[in-house]
């Protein structure tokens, strides 16, 4: 296995092999096998252009051996960072097929995240879109090209408009004889939800990717007349193999690349195309649903729509059936591992409520206390997980996983969970400081120490708030700098705009931009002098909620999970001078420069899709 990677026991992965659950598949050698058996059936539908698994195969063997041609080796690894077009596809295969190992990246990442994600895997490559939504991918590209060394290529479509660009469709070549790949080596990396600043590498091995999507395609019941529509992006676990796009094609069925997973074009697709199946978020789920009633497009091709990424709240979960007319299956995963998820017979009540059962026989999960115990069935504790596709450890890693595992093995989710008597999941929060925004997890220490950075800002605490639409909204507690003499007066607040302008010049993802800003004098502590998040949390769900806090260890509980937290609302008091409602600079206080974070009221929104889905 590649170096810095850490294999399952040898014990084990023998135990695996011996049952048939790793069955020596090399991804690489799919897409040929694939053509043995569909030949001219659709493989993959994107606008008007429709590509038949003959065609892939051909195409994934030319561009194996341009890249090789190109100078690329067994083990490199490559950044791929393309939006949901058949290029992504075919250029995961032909590394696959060169033995390369792509790093999955969001369209949405930036400096901050492509560097890490450079410098982590030490990635010879980089394959951008050239221009894509207004961003220059490719002048990004050689700017971190010419910080890191090691990024000897840049792979671009469309025009390059530099000579150390290679022009993404001239990687083509004539098919060469190229090596198998080890089944048990890792094929591809995807990357963590991240409760740290930055994402971890997830290294997925050619066995256990293979017998994931195998799988789940089973369970789901896929054959060959199936239509999966890929309205999230690709580079998901969620999208890429549950079953995703490797399910479908595995069983001989069309994949059908949405551009975006906003209703109107989804439901265009699902007419034209006759969609069977496909996957969301809640944040979508909820869109797709409020749409539903003013359009008049025939989904009655629809047969299950899967829903994962965040929690479902039983409300929305009822609205799927009668809806949409398709049923509903709960998922819940991660791209570490683990899958859950509802069966076809399964009652009602349970996939309302609950996230299903583990999709393998062999996934071993538990519930555990804070000492390590395992609980009854319907208490909470953490999960902990391990199995035939659930990793034994993060890419370069070692000092994380030792906290993120246990001695035998088992990973901790970081996931507050229960299991019914019947052992399905039920997830019912986490441990982990993040923000769960329209599925995409945020790091709060990450935008925290941004924040710090920006001009005016003494401390940072930032907390999700509940929002409608979102799930939960970036909302971020302030300290403002006092003046040079000590006084204790404001040297002056930025308002949201300025500070949205500041962490967007510094590389930080829109996606991760403050929806909401606070000013207060100071933060509360918990009686261990760390930042009291509960509280800021509640405040940040009721602006009623007095701003002078209490001594640490009296602050107010927060609001139960059954109580409907008011908007916030925007003051206009100056920082720590009332008891009441403090200042909020709301995401409508923005620049016409900053993209904003925010939903917008258009007919059709741009929505925001999860950057690492866990559930």
């Amino acid at each position: 296995m590649l170096d810095g990677c850490t294999p399952w026991p040898a014990g084990t992965a023998e135990h695996y092999r011996r049952e048939g659950l790793w069955d020596g598949t090399d991804l690489g050698s799919l897409p040929r096998a694939w053509a043995g058996q569909y030949g001219s059936a659709t493989a993959l539908v994107a606008g008007d252009r429709r590509v038949s698994y003959a065609e892939f195969a051909d195409l994934v063997d030319r561009r194996a051996a341009g890249f090789v041609r190109q100078g690329v080796l067994p083990g490199d690894r490559i950044v791929l960072q393309l939006p949901n077009v058949p290029e992504f596809v075919e250029v995961a295969f032909a590394l696959f097929r060169a033995g390369a190992k792509p790093v999955f990246s969001l369209t949405s990442h930036r400096a901050n995240e492509i560097r890490h994600l450079c410098e982590l895997s030490g990635a010879s490559g980089y394959v951008v879109p050239g221009v894509f939504r207004g961003f220059d991918h490719t002048a990004l590209a050689l700017e971190m090209a010419a910080e890191l060394p090691a990024l000897r290529r840049i792979y671009a479509q469309g025009e390059t408009g530099s000579p150390a660009v290679v022009p993404l469709e001239s990687v083509d070549a004539d098919p060469v004889e190229l090596p198998a790949n080890d089944p048990s080596d890792v094929a591809f990396f995807l990357l963590s939800g991240g409760t740290t600043a930055l994402p971890k590498l997830i290294p997925r091995t050619h066995d256990d990717y293979a017998y994931q999507t195998r799988t789940v395609a089973a369970l789901v019941g896929l054959t060959s007349e199936d239509v999966y529509l890929a309205a999230l992006p690709v580079e998901f676990n969620f999208t890429w193999g549950c079953p995703g796009v490797i399910g479908t094609l595995s069983a001989g069925g069309t994949v059908v690349l949405a551009p975006d997973p906003t209703a109107d074009d989804c439901f265009r697709l699902i007419e034209r195309e006759r969609v069977t199946l496909t996957s969301v978020v809640p944040t979508v789920a909820r869109l797709w649903l409020d749409e539903r009633e003013w359009s008049d497009w025939d989904l009655s091709s629809l047969k299950v729509l899967q829903i994962g990424g965040a929690r479902l709240e039983p409300e929305l979960a009822a609205r799927v059936g009668p809806e949409l007319g398709c049923r509903l299956q709960q998922v819940f995963g991660m791209a570490e591992g683990l899958l859950t998820m509802s069966r076809p017979d399964d009652d009602p009540d349970s996939v309302l409520h609950t996230q299903g059962r583990p999709v393998s026989p062999a996934d071993e999960v538990k519930i555990v206390d804070e000492h390590g115990r395992e609980v009854p069935a319907g208490d909470t504790g953490e999960l902990l997980t391990r199995g035939p596709y659930t990793l034994r450890g993060y890419y370069r890693a070692p000092e994380h996983n030792t906290r993120a595992f246990t001695e035998d093995g088992f990973y901790r989710t970081g996931d507050l969970a229960g299991l019914t008597e019947e052992g399905r999941l039920v997830v019912r929060g986490r441990l982990k400081d993040v923000v769960i925004r329209g599925g995409d997890k945020i790091a709060a220490g990450e935008v925290e120490a941004h924040l710090l950075n920006c001009p005016g800002i003494a401390a940072a605490a930032v907390v999700p708030v509940p929002d409608e639409f979102l799930g939960e909204r970036i909302y971020a507690f302030l300290v403002a700098r006092t003046d040079q003499d000590g006084a204790g007066t404001a040297a002056g607040t930025p308002s949201l705009a300025d500070l949205k302008a500041a962490l967007h010049s510094r590389g930080l993802a829109d996606y991760k931009l403050p929806d909401r800003a606070e000013f207060v004098s100071d933060l509360p502590l918990t009686p261990l002098g760390k930042i009291d998040k509960k509280v800021l949390a509640a405040a940040a769900a009721d602006p009623a909620l007095p701003r002078r806090w209490k001594p640490a260890g009296q602050q107010p509980a927060a609001p139960s999970a059954g109580q409907q937290p008011a908007a916030p609302s925007t003051g206009a008091a100056a920082p720590g001078t009332s008891a009441g409602p403090a200042p909020v600079l709301s995401a409508s206080d923005t620049s016409a420069s900053v993209p904003s974070a925010t939903v917008p009221s258009a007919t059709v929104p741009p929505v925001p899709v999860p950057s690492s889905p866990k559930r």
